[in-house]
């Protein structure tokens, strides 16, 4: 049973396991809905206000300086560069949104919680961790949806030059940043859009019944309000399993297995091929022709981001070799070797907030210049496999 409360704005009055929600669908960055948010806890003293925020989003907005800690060396030593990557592009988006409508990104979650704090209600933290749910959304993309979602990413750095329309404002009072990034992914990747919404639709709900209180005030996205509304009776969700991050297919496995496999194949056969007279200069132009293509791009990534002369030399080295093992790639080598040799200062996490709102920004900082270099030399040398390939095979059968 629910009742809408108010005229204009997503607001409903629900039952659940005789208790009553309030759930409120707002606009991410909008004052308008700040204001909502503040009037109806102020009015309906809840016991509890959730928000849709995960611990890691709930603890930045408690203390916005943490992120100035990160140790970007443990963040690539523990894989999670994209993820990082991805979460500054996210920011970026919502910020140069924001900063159009002269309003904080995420007003309406911070006021709820302060709101909350003044009325003495407990403030619980309904969804998904953010990095959990890019990791679910990543196993689903294969190479080249992965390389449309990367270019569409980059593109996205470049949006600070052009005026940004009031459609694209409204897209992201509705969508919010993750939404609005991934977006045009729906049409490729249809599960996109189970894991990106849906999911997180249950996975509120759920986390809404283990709430505390006889009285709650939920704030979503208004996106979230109509999935939730149609879970609100599912009684079989199970978190674990939402929070869980599925296995990669056998074929995926295989391939990854597979592809350095063969090209070492192919390198073989060049020695062993035709007139053994011949076969030897075939072999070593089959190297050669590996580590100039797959380092030279890879290396071209790195000069690209603007990595230190050291990084470049060392991507044109590793990445011919890490291509032929599948368990660590080029990146994980040049990040590292970035940060060490340009390890990020105070100063580089206290403008972060401002370089990532401009492309110029991205390659001046030195953390994000880090993950540019991680992500460019890898790039280079995902293309230099393919190409490297070619090369092989009009070395053996050419």
């Amino acid at each position: 049973m629910s009742t809408s409360i108010h005229s204009t704005e997503p607001v409903y009055r629900l039952q659940q396991a005789g208790r009553e929600v309030i759930l409120i669908g707002t606009a991410h960055i909008s004052q308008a809905s700040a204001d909502l948010v503040k009037e109806i806890i102020e009015r309906e003293k809840p016991d509890t206000v959730c928000v849709e925020l995960c611990q890691t989003r709930y603890k930045t907005l408690l203390n916005p300086e943490a992120w100035k800690e990160t140790d970007i060396v443990q963040v690539i030593k523990q894989k999670r560069t994209f993820v990082l990557f991805l979460n500054f592009i996210l920011s970026s988006v919502q910020r140069r949104l924001a900063k159009d409508m002269n309003v904080t990104p995420g007003l309406e979650m911070q006021t709820a919680m302060d709101v909350a704090k003044v009325q003495g209600a407990e403030v619980e933290t309904i969804d998904r961790e953010v990095r959990t749910t890019l990791q679910r959304v990543w196993r689903l993309m294969g190479f080249w949806t992965k390389m449309k979602l990367f270019n569409q990413m980059i593109l996205s750095m470049f949006e600070d030059e052009e005026e940004i329309s009031e459609a694209q404002i409204e897209s992201m009072k509705e969508k919010g940043a993750l939404e609005m990034v991934l977006q045009e992914m729906g049409d490729q990747l249809p599960g996109v859009k189970q894991r990106l919404i849906d999911e997180r639709d249950l996975y509120m709900v759920q986390k809404i019944r283990q709430a505390p209180g006889q009285k709650l005030v939920a704030v979503v996205g208004a996106g979230h309000v109509p999935g939730m509304m149609a879970n609100w009776d599912n009684q079989e969700i199970d978190l674990a399993d939402l929070d869980s991050l599925p296995a990669a297919s056998s074929w995926t496995t295989l391939l990854k297995w597979l592809i350095p496999l063969l090209a070492l194949g192919l390198i073989v056969a060049g020695f062993m091929k035709g007139d053994p007279s011949t076969a030897a200069a075939r072999g070593w132009d089959g190297i050669i022709g590996w580590v100039l293509v797959n380092g030279g791009l890879s290396a071209l990534g790195t000069l690209i981001a603007f990595g230190h002369p050291l990084t470049i030399i060392a991507a044109f080295i590793a990445a011919p070799i890490t291509s032929l093992n599948p368990l660590i790639g080029v990146g994980y080598v040049t990040g590292l070797i970035e940060a060490v040799i340009r390890k990020p200062r105070v100063a580089h996490f206290e403008s972060l907030p401002e370089d990532i709102l401009t492309a110029k920004g991205w390659w001046q900082n030195q953390v994000t210049r880090i993950l540019l270099v991680f992500i460019l030399s890898s790039v280079g040398s995902s293309i230099g496999t393919f190409v490297g390939y070619g090369w092989l095979i009009e070395n053996v059968f050419g």
